[in-house]
């Protein structure tokens, strides 16, 4: 049974407005969950005052709003659940809680909270990937638009000036973020050594910031994207900045490209790519890279361990935020290079720490400009979905359990 929660529209949220009621489960969920908690200093307050946890007065606080309703998404859908329940209000932070501060003493804790004697049922509550998130030619397209297409304005209201959508890389702790994400875009250049006259090749445009910065330096850009929202402001920002004679914007698959380039870059893509086609994605590289060339790709990346136990796992982000992600380990990606390429990665530079700075102030201006993105169409139900997003992956990186790397590839140790 189920029932439908107030001031949520189930055409758009059928998920979250409809809170599902199993007995059951959802007592197991508080059983498992009262004792995990008693081990994290944080403090889980009910309606009846009833507190949970090993905090103190001053820790962070989780207030359960509806106890019903959070203990029977737990239990129906354990790793959709929490971030559902959070969508809907059925728990939230104290008045004194941020919310990324709240998840960070769970994200430390993460592969130890479940009991080990536990753990073997997690076959039981994992939901394997739906095969309609698959990265094929056409189902990328649709992941890629589910995520990227929202709204350019909506973007612009969190992210810099740049419109950089991706981990910055600070230099001091007041540094403001178009210089650190200006930064990182040189960093990914350097590696891949591009400079006056180079070919460069960029799998996945953004909105434009990285070409821009790379045909400043002289270099002859072909960009590619299967954003089309994307892609037009990106053509926009290509012409105003006088370079769109530098920069060849091209709306195609990675798949589909050819020619020959002297250096091959690509932020935050491989995560989009899907275990299935890595080779695919590491083999055009491959085909594409000029004799002598580089490649520099920014990578998320989480512990070898962490990614063979979740890769076949569905969970909330991938059914909220980006349908078709999988985000690989260090080793997974040498062991693609080494199979089905003549790549291996030669230089390798973490920004993890600076990833979880950059959500932070994303999250900052998000809920500093609401308004103005409510005024788009967006409803309560779609802001505490990014917030919840923005805090869980900045907790993620905050403890370690994600990193995010600028990988150098090459043909040989030069």
């Amino acid at each position: 049974m189920s029932e439908l929660t107030g001031a949520i529209d189930g055409a758009r949220w059928p998920g979250v407005a409809r809170t599902p009621r199993p007995p059951l489960r959802a007592r197991i969920a508080r059983r498992i969950l009262r004792p995990a908690a008693n081990r994290v200093p944080v403090r889980l307050t009910f309606p009846d005052g009833t507190v949970w946890g090993a905090g103190g007065p001053d820790s962070p606080e989780m207030r359960i709003v509806r106890p019903k309703a959070f203990f029977g998404r737990l239990g129906a859908e354990t790793k959709i659940g929490f971030g559902e329940a959070y969508m809907a209000g059925d728990w939230t932070t104290g008045d004194d809680t941020d919310l990324a501060d709240l998840l960070i003493p769970f994200a430390e804790r993460l592969t130890t909270i479940v009991p080990q004697s536990l753990q073997r049922f997690r076959a039981l509550v994992d939901e394997r990937l739906p095969r309609s998130t698959r990265n094929s030619v056409s189902g990328a397209r649709k992941n890629i638009e589910a995520h990227y297409d929202l709204s350019n304005e909506m973007f612009a209201q969190f992210l810099d000036s740049t419109m950089t959508y991706s981990s910055a890389w600070f230099a001091a702790p007041d540094e403001p973020l178009e210089t650190a994400q200006l930064r990182k875009i040189d960093g990914i250049l350097d590696q891949a050594r591009v400079g006056e006259g180079t070919r460069v090749l960029e799998i996945g445009s953004g909105w434009g910031a990285l070409a821009i910065r790379a045909a400043e330096r002289g270099a002859q850009v072909t960009t590619i994207t299967i954003s089309s929202e994307q892609a037009a402001l990106a053509q926009e920002r290509f012409a105003e900045a006088g370079l769109d004679d530098r920069i060849d914007l091209q709306l195609v698959d990675y798949r589909d490209v050819t020619g020959e380039y002297d250096a091959i870059v690509s932020v935050e893509m491989i995560e989009a790519v899907g275990e299935e086609y890595w080779p695919t994605y590491f083999a055009a590289i491959d085909r594409l890279l000029a004799p002598g060339g580089s490649v520099s790709i920014q990578a998320i990346t989480m512990a070898h361990h962490r990614y063979l136990a979740t890769r076949d796992s569905y969970g909330w982000i991938q059914k909220y935020i980006f349908p078709g992600g999988l985000i690989p380990s260090l080793e997974a990606i040498d062991q693609t290079l080494a199979a089905h390429t003549s790549l291996s990665v030669v230089e390798k530079r973490s920004l993890g720490q600076d990833y979880a700075r950059t959500l932070r102030l994303w999250r900052e201006r998000f809920n500093s400009n609401w308004p103005a993105i409510r005024a788009g169409g967006f409803d309560e139900t779609f802001r505490r979905m990014w917030e919840f997003y923005l805090a869980y992956c900045e907790a993620g990186f905050a403890t370690g359990y994600l990193d995010v790397y600028q990988l150098r590839m090459a043909r040989d140790q030069a």
